[in-house]
């Protein structure tokens, strides 16, 4: 039986170690794109284990190819180091170019082997540290008793003491002197025999700059185990060594002294990273999306197994095999990548091999560095997932954990206490750990790198959040959230919830932070029974907060904390219309609230935070949160700037509630908000809970109810002793008396801080606006905006002409939606406009007239066009639902002639007014005359390709116009009134065009025109029969059709953007490129204002993406020639403009 046989019947060695797989195989795809700056490496040292290791500096690609060089140091002395420990072993590299040739050079080859091995210093040449044998063990046939030598050079495991003596004479002999024929034994110890094969029999050593890690072997064997890991680059050779001690004591001195020895003996050598290595590691990070040059990072380490108890059988070998890899820091990730598959392990065991892994940084839970070994443990945890480990060691395991320390903060440089645990000796404490070296300030104080990194770690796709962040609100800067970016799955997940929390989490950049209209639904009542690492126990100053078990409530509530509780200047939060939950029912689970209230106002109580602004609009509020509110509100300590409640589903007694809270505020309180709930108010009370508050600016009681009574809703001293900026009671009943201390307070000097005033839906007349613009009037325009939509105007209404007539009327004034009998007051209405001074903007959209608009009243609208001399802003937009309808009719396009003549509009409105084709030609003879309009919304009018076409015409003799819209609703509405021409379900795969007459055959033809000038494929059969005929259409050719539409319109799309860019130019007083391609297309239009069958006949000369049924339809049309109707050819000869109007007008308006 040959040795190795007896070997593997004893099962007492451990096998070698396994080479690891790579991550991939294929190149990698794409790397990140943002550049960072480069970081102050740290060095390290140990007080209690004078172990050094090697460290990582950055990586720089040098060619084209994005290809790394090879990664080297240069020899140091141990007079350089500090504390015995080594710098970073990451050098200068090469490029690429040299590296295949120098891998040809240096690959081991089979019979070159011994050569690698007789190139080792001799073992004897070290100088001796320490030895002694290892401990008996009885074989089937005989006894050995192998013996351990440590050099400051090698590792070195002689058959027995006398073979060990014959080379070092310090050692003597077991019998006296030593003996030179020593018959051979078996060693106590299992290794890779290849690795350690000496130039001579009988002893086996280990270069000790080939080891990795040293460390305490926990495998349920009744010794003090030592494993030592070891990797020859030269010779591609990974493998461990087991010593097995009976004695703690010896173990614990042999453990020392070899870490020591390593450590040292690196220090010495020139220890590199082959250029193939680190080329493999660096694309297995770039197929993860995560290298960056000056955050990359890599180092030798060997994933330990993890077992402890006794093993059960020689089954249970394989589970415990330990197996050297990289670790690799990269950008975002932490990455454990398997050795390339050309490291070839010699030992013949079968072991099972690992698959790389890789954890996001900002995942990291846990860093476990132990004093007495190399090992050390990392724990990463996912939201709602129990912790994974990863138990490691290596020498330069104190440089591993800087670097993976200074990666955390870097990717939250504002965290002021990291969400892990920090278990490492005294040289890697926070005090001894070298400061970060400077960097440039980023936006936003890094956010959105942190926001990058958290999505990482989550495996979140960053294109789907979205968010703005204003810096013109007040307290500004404001971060706002924006709906997701996906039309697919428009809510937040959970997990892009998180990530976006975390990433503001002690972010002070943000005064204000608003969620508005993004549902949190998700996050309220969701728990994370696996871990409270994000926990909020501090604040921002490490101050404890008694807040209970908050370990038990849900993720919404511990993150909403957070950001309060880590921020100082952070004051106003926003989560209006967040939930849709529904209150529970009786007898049901009780219910648990929204989870804001509860999370905000314990600590506002306990001055926890600064947040004293809180929007509760649209959400249903439960007793519990009104519980937390009240608790909260009736504290001064609070201080609360405003508490907006509206439209939370309040009813009396839980509004009452709120008031009586918030009256203890009336130092503070700023903002009242209890619009739109359920309750009814009584005056007195609610007169009673005004004089408490001293400092209110926006006061809004819409929507709300009152009891009957000739009380006015508030009195005068309260108005007037308020700084008001905003009051609002618009859908509230307003009596007389309200109306009367109303008007006394606009007319006191104290209302001229008001600059907004909600009135609509209250009842109103005419006179009454009349009163009130008198009541407002000063020597010059009010500086006010003032709403009265949706009231009786017409009762009363030559109050409203009168006061607009003699310029009484603010700076602006909305009055939408107004419903006139009589259309001959909405007449005396526009001419009194004309004459008025006082109001720049003015709002007149979606008036009901009671028949479309006639001429006299166009005229008085082209006249207010004309002639007005202040208005800047302009809103006449209609409305048109399946119920009623609110437009002004045809007769709006001779209206909007009097633009020619304005001077002062820069700012119009008049979408919604089915203008068509002949307000497309208006609208371009306005353009080619107006000097001063700046933006024209004229979208939803029905505009066909055609229409789009003469309005971008007239843009090339336009230099002033900053804004038009790109005509997506009408472009949408053209494609279905297309699909219903073509009739039949996709499904069918035919679709049939009905075609009456061959005056339909010809008004197709000019709606085609420009998206497909030429005749339409239609049967041919005699014309004016009474019966329609369809003529099959393939879905491919009607999808062609619109194909063409799309692109033709896309393609003004285009043009028109080039004009827009270059008045934008103009106005800012540079000039830019012209317009791509744009004299080419310019000589291609028509010029603008032509008659609507010129326009009609637009791109004639184009080809059709309907050529064949095109040459078919000649056909048709020449045998409908036969029957002598020659209707085509006189309506293309005929002159008439209102006869081709209609007929274009039919199929693109239907």
């Amino acid at each position: 039986m040959s040795n190795r046989q007896r070997r593997k019947s004893l099962s007492i060695f451990r096998p070698p170690l396994q080479p690891l797989t790579p991550i991939r195989d294929e190149p990698p795809d794409s790397a990140p794109a943002a550049t960072l700056k480069k970081r102050r490496p740290i060095s390290c040292t140990d007080d209690e284990s004078p172990m050094s290791s090697p460290g990582a500096q950055k990586i720089e690609r040098t060619d084209s190819k994005r290809s790394l060089s090879r990664l080297m140091t240069k020899d140091r002395s141990r007079g350089t180091q500090k504390d015995g420990r080594p710098s970073s072993i990451f050098g200068s590299l090469r490029s690429l170019s040299s590296l295949k040739d120098e891998d040809e050079n240096s690959a081991p080859s089979p019979s070159s082997m011994h050569s690698a091995a007789s190139a080792i210093p001799d073992v004897a040449a070290g100088l001796l540290i320490h030895h002694g044998p290892l401990p008996e063990v009885s074989g089937v046939f005989r006894r050995r008793c192998p013996y351990l030598v440590l050099t400051d050079l090698h590792l070195t495991q002689f058959k027995s003491q006398g073979r060990a003596s014959e080379m070092f004479p310090d050692i003597s002999g077991p019998h006296g002197p030593a003996k030179t024929n020593l018959r051979h034994s078996r060693l106590s110890s299992s290794s890779s025999i290849h690795e350690l094969q000496g130039p001579s029999d009988g002893y086996y050593s280990i270069p000790l700059v080939h080891v990795i890690a040293v460390y305490k072997l926990d495998d349920g064997e009744p010794y003090f185990s030592i494993e030592v890991a070891h990797l020859n680059d030269n010779t591609s050779s990974a493998s461990t060594m087991t010593l097995q001690i009976h004695d703690p004591g010896e173990s614990s001195a042999w453990l020392t002294a070899i870490r020591s020895a390593a450590s040292k003996a690196r220090l010495t050598s020139s220890i590199f990273f082959p250029s193939s290595l680190v080329e493999y590691t660096a694309k297995s990070l770039e197929q993860e999306q995560d290298y960056h040059p000056d955050h990359f990072h890599m180092f030798k380490v060997v994933q330990r197994a993890n077992k402890s108890g006794k093993r059960s059988s020689s089954d249970d070998l394989t589970k415990l095999t330990s197996k050297i890899c990289i670790l690799a820091v990269g950008m975002y990730k932490i990455h454990i990548v398997p050795l390339p598959k050309s490291v070839k392990s010699p030992s013949s065991t079968s072991l099972s091999e690992l698959s790389g892994t890789s954890h996001g940084i900002v995942t990291l839970s846990s860093v476990n560095i132990q004093t007495f070994d190399d090992s050390f443990q990392l724990w990463f945890r996912v939201p709602f997932k129990p912790p994974h480990a990863l138990h490691l060691a290596a020498l330069c395991v104190h440089e591993v954990a800087s670097y993976i320390r200074q990666a955390t903060e870097y990717l939250r440089p504002e965290w002021i206490e990291q969400p892990f645990a920090w278990i490492a000796p005294s040289s890697l404490s926070d005090d001894a750990l070298l400061p970060l070296a400077p960097e440039e300030e980023d936006d936003n104080l890094a956010f959105d790198r942190t926001l990058t990194a958290y999505c990482a770690g989550y495996a979140i796709d960053t294109s789907n959040i979205r968010y703005t962040i204003n810096y013109t609100c007040d307290d500004a800067p404001a971060f706002e959230l924006l709906p997701r970016a996906s039309t697919q799955r428009p809510k937040y997940s959970s997990m892009e919830l998180l990530a976006i929390f975390r990433a503001l989490r002690y972010n002070e950049t943000f005064h204000t932070i608003r969620f508005g209209g993004i549902s949190l639904d998700v996050l309220n009542g969701l728990c994370d029974p696996h871990g409270w690492e994000h926990t909020p126990w501090t604040r921002r100053s490490g101050e404890p907060v008694d807040l209970g078990e908050q370990q038990r409530t849900s993720i919404l509530i511990q993150e909403v904390r957070a950001l309060a509780l880590k921020s100082r200047r952070l004051r106003r939060m926003d989560f209006s219309y967040c939930f849709t939950r529904r209150s529970s029912s009786a007898g049901a689970v009780p219910d648990s609230g929204c989870g804001i209230c509860e999370a905000l106002f314990p600590l506002c109580v306990k001055q926890y935070t600064n947040v004293d602004w809180v929007v509760l609009d649209g959400n249903l509020l439960a007793d519990v949160d009104i519980d937390y509110l009240y608790a909260a509100a009736i504290e001064k300590s609070s201080h609360f700037r405003a508490i907006e409640v509206g439209h939370c589903g309040l009813g009396d007694r839980n509004l009452e509630m709120v008031l009586q809270a918030l009256s203890h505020q009336g130092e503070t309180l700023e903002t009242l908000s209890c619009c739109g709930n359920f309750a009814r108010l009584q005056p007195l009370d609610l007169r009673e809970y005004f004089d408490r508050f001293s400092f209110i600016r926006t006061l809004d009681f819409s929507n709300t109810y009152r009891t009957s009574g000739a009380e006015p809703l508030f009195a005068f001293n309260t108005l007037r002793r308020w700084k008001l900026a905003e009051l609002s009671l618009s859908g509230s009943s307003i009596n007389p008396e309200t109306l009367a201390v109303l008007a006394d307070y606009l007319r006191d000097p104290q209302s001229n801080s008001l600059k907004i005033l909600c009135l609509n839906q209250c009842g109103l007349t005419g006179g009454n606006v009349n009163d009130l613009c008198r009541a407002m009037t000063r020597s010059t325009p009010r500086q006010l905006h003032l709403f009265i939509s949706e009231n009786y105007l017409e009762q009363g209404h030559a109050g409203l002409v009168e006061a607009v007539e003699q310029s009484l009327t603010p700076s602006q004034l909305t009055m939408e939606m107004l419903e006139y009998r009589d259309e001959e007051n909405y007449r005396f209405l526009l001419q009194a406009w004309a004459r008025n001074t006082s109001t720049v903007y003015l709002n007149m959209s979606k008036v009901a007239l009671p028949l479309a608009a006639s001429t006299a009243t166009a005229a008085a609208l082209e006249a207010m066009l004309a002639n007005n001399a202040t208005l800047q802003i302009l809103n006449i937009e209609g409305q048109e639902t399946h119920l009623e309808s609110a437009i002004f009719g045809p007769t709006l396009n001779q209206a909007l002639l009097g633009l020619k003549q304005n001077k002062v509009l820069k700012v119009l409105h008049v979408e919604h007014q089915k203008l068509g084709m002949p307000g497309a030609n208006t609208i371009a003879s306005i353009l080619e005359e107006n000097s001063t309009l700046l933006e024209l919304h004229c979208a939803c009018n029905g505009f066909s390709l055609q229409a789009f076409t003469v309005i971008v015409s007239s843009l090339k003799n336009n230099t002033t116009l900053l804004y038009l819209p790109y005509m997506e609703e009408d472009r949408e509405a053209e494609f279905k009134k297309w699909d219903r021409e073509f009739e039949g379900g996709r499904d069918s795969g035919l679709r049939s065009l009905t075609t009456p007459t061959k005056a339909t055959v010809n008004t197709m033809r000019r709606s085609l025109g420009a998206a497909m000038p030429g005749p339409l494929q239609i049967a041919n059969r005699p014309v004016g029969s009474p019966t329609k005929q369809k003529r099959q259409y393939t879905q491919q050719q009607a999808d062609r059709l619109l194909t063409s539409i799309n692109t033709k319109w896309d393609k003004e799309i285009a043009m028109m953007q080039g004009f827009l860019q270059r008045n934008h130019n103009l106005a800012h007083g540079s000039h830019g490129p012209p317009p791509e391609n744009g004299a080419a297309i310019e000589n291609e239009r028509p010029a603008t204002g032509l008659s609507a069958r010129t326009s009609m006949q637009l791109g004639s000369n184009e080809a059709t993406p309907l050529a064949e049924p095109d040459r078919q339809l000649g056909a048709g049309m020449g045998a409908a020639s036969e029957h002598g109707d020659g209707a085509v050819n006189r309506l293309e000869d005929d002159g008439d403009t209102e006869t081709a109007l209609m007929m274009s007008e039919k199929l693109n308006l239907d």
